[in-house]
């Protein structure tokens, strides 16, 4: 700093003006440049406000499953930030460069440059292109769990460009949108869940779907369960006859996402049930024939 003051004197004989003028050119430049970051900085403020109120706004203040509204808040939450964000930082450094030189030569190279970038940028250009209709056609939204390019998850974050995908295990996926070929959105509108259980070949078929019918209605019923199933399950009846056992098909239809846990609770009341009914749930059996050697057939056995 000390030596740049000292050299202010031989720039200003240099340049033909008096040091003032330097530094009156200097402090005007300064003054400028941070009044450009200052506005960016609070342009970035009012962007995140405005992502906030979105999201807030879709909010139905209930701490349970996510509706279809607040996905699309938190969405489009989360894009308005995204953009938001290279929109402000480009901005502020195009006032900032044309503090000091002309920009428009410059913008004019830029866009032959961004036509050249584009060509070796092709999978870029796809991801951008796939992000935005991916978001036009609302294929998912922030909160659903999907499968998408052989990762399953729930979605955490969608840009123009990608989409990170949380799984069970904790794991986070980030898939670029132009990898998105097929999408299975398995939170869309209404969930199903499809429990098969299997019972013995000894009991009656009919008292066994009488069994399931019972205590699929008592689940519907359960004050504790009744805001997570949409409607009265429907037991399908016999889905397969297996080696063990025969297969019985329930399915229960729920709100988004809580198919699984409707699943598991199901499963648990249907064991219990089939113990206190005394119906048997098979399990893989196998019968042995040892023969020996040098006995006639069908004898030693």
């Amino acid at each position: 700093m000390l030596s740049m003051i000292q050299t202010l004197p031989s720039l200003a004989e240099l340049l033909g003006v008096t040091p003032e003028e330097v530094w009156t050119a200097i402090a005007g430049k300064a003054g400028s440049l941070l009044l450009i970051w200052v506005g960016a900085w609070f342009a970035f403020r009012i962007v995140r406000v405005l992502a906030r109120r979105i999201r807030d706004a879709a909010d139905d203040g209930d701490d349970g499953t996510m509706t279809a509204a607040e996905k699309q808040g938190h969405t489009l939450s989360q894009l308005v930030v995204s953009t938001g964000r290279i929109v402000v930082l480009a901005l502020a450094v195009l006032l900032s460069l044309a503090e000091f030189i002309n920009i428009g030569p410059l913008l004019a190279g830029a866009g032959v440059l961004g036509l050249a970038v584009s060509f070796g940028a092709q999978s870029l250009v796809k991801d951008v292109i796939s992000g935005f209709f991916i978001l036009v056609e609302q294929q998912f939204a922030v909160g659903d769990v999907i499968e998408a390019a052989g990762k399953t998850g729930a979605v955490e974050q969608i840009t123009l460009r990608i989409v990170q995908l949380r799984d069970l295990e904790g794991n986070l996926h980030t898939i670029p949108c132009g990898q998105i070929t097929t999408v299975t959105n398995r939170t869309s509108e209404w969930s199903r869940a499809v429990v098969d259980v299997d019972v013995g070949y000894g009991e009656s078929i009919d008292r066994a779907l009488d069994v399931f019918r019972d205590e699929a209605t008592r689940l519907a019923d359960d004050p504790e369960w009744e805001e997570r199933i949409d409607g009265a399950p429907e037991v399908f009846g016999v889905q397969q006859l297996g080696e063990s056992g025969v297969t019985v098909r329930t399915v229960i239809r729920t709100p988004p996402g809580q198919q699984w846990g409707a699943a598991r609770e199901f499963r648990r009341r249907i064991k219990n049930r089939l113990d206190q009914e005394g119906i048997e749930i098979p399990f893989p059996q196998r019968t042995v024939h040892v023969r020996h050697l040098g006995a006639p057939p069908g004898q030693g056995e």
